[in-house]
């Protein structure tokens, strides 16, 4: 379906936008005793909840209630399809709500300490503090990454992750240092607030997580890391940089120089044998596998003070 007829308003307002998959919606001056006109892209219109309800707008409201919800008179000479759009656009509102998570979500201090006191691998392990000589460059706390603006709080110096993972990165450094090769973390935890401000610009899930299902960085399982070498402090070229959204950043690329393939895959293979799995889209990311967590959106303050 490639034209979109609009659906004439008079003066009414569309406060239900955001509660459907609508890419956009716009309202212009109209000329009937109901003007406005709500335009829908043509991008796909679906619910978030995935239920086939468009095709129950038409059958129930058109049938039932169309005379009832109906908010303005209908002129006489209003097509059927414009009645129909517009009753359509109400039963979204009614049957598709704001997309919303179906986890529970720590945000305060008393929350984590709880957790913590059931189970004390929930404890977020500040890494530094558990790994000697690793090096950060927490992007996010700077203008350097795909947001280009600051994530974090400006002057940032600590990440986290949770106890069990922290104690497997540690394993993975140790094995890297008698090689002349260390680990340097881009980022780790993340709040759970940052990871939907990410979705906001970026909805592929490739590369960034959908907050709907939460991020293993939200969870503190999950790192973005590269090889340095300990001499020269110079990261080991990996074919792209951090965050970078292309087919060359994938494990699967192999158009890329021997040398660069290899790094790519002693990597690898040291994260994987500490217990961490690979993101086929992004060779920098990688998830500790064991143990289920709690998504957390706590402040780096609020993990600064030890509980």
């Amino acid at each position: 379906m490639k034209n979109y007829e609009p659906v004439s308003l008079e003066g009414t307002t569309v406060p239900f936008i955001q509660s459907a998959n609508i890419k956009s919606m716009t309202i212009t001056g109209g000329a009937d005793n109901l003007p406005g006109h709500i335009i829908l892209s043509p991008q796909p219109l679906r619910c978030i909840q995935g239920s086939s309800c468009i095709k129950h707008i038409f059958h129930l409201f058109l049938l039932h209630l169309q005379t009832a919800l109906l908010p303005v008179p209908i002129k006489k000479n209003m097509s059927f399809y414009k009645i129909s759009c517009f009753l359509m656009a109400c039963c979204i509102t009614l049957l598709c709500p704001a997309q919303s998570p179906s986890f529970p979500i720590l945000r305060s201090g008393k929350e984590y300490r709880n957790a913590l006191r059931k189970n004390a691998d929930n404890r977020l392990v500040e890494l530094k503090s558990r790994i000697p000589g690793l090096v950060y460059d927490l992007r996010y706390a700077t203008t350097n990454n795909f947001m280009h603006r600051r994530m974090y709080p400006g002057g940032t110096r600590y990440t986290f992750m949770r106890r069990p993972a922290a104690e497997a990165l540690a394993a993975a450094q140790k094995e890297l240092n008698l090689e002349g090769l260390g680990l340097k973390i881009f980022d780790a935890y993340r709040p759970y607030s940052v990871s939907q401000k990410f979705w906001e610009l970026v909805k592929d899930e490739r590369y960034v997580a959908n907050p709907a299902k939460g991020s293993n960085h939200n969870r503190g399982t999950a790192v973005d890391l590269t090889l340095i070498d300990l001499k020269t402090q110079q990261e080991l070229h990996m074919g792209t940089g951090f965050d970078n959204f292309t087919d060359t950043a994938h494990h699967s690329f192999t158009g890329l120089p021997p040398q660069v393939l290899k790094n790519r895959g002693r990597l690898r293979s040291v994260m994987e044998r500490h217990g961490f799995g690979a993101l086929d889209s992004e060779w920098w990311h990688y998830t500790y596998r064991t143990g289920t967590f709690d998504v957390l959106d706590l402040s780096f303050k609020q993990l600064s003070k030890r509980p």
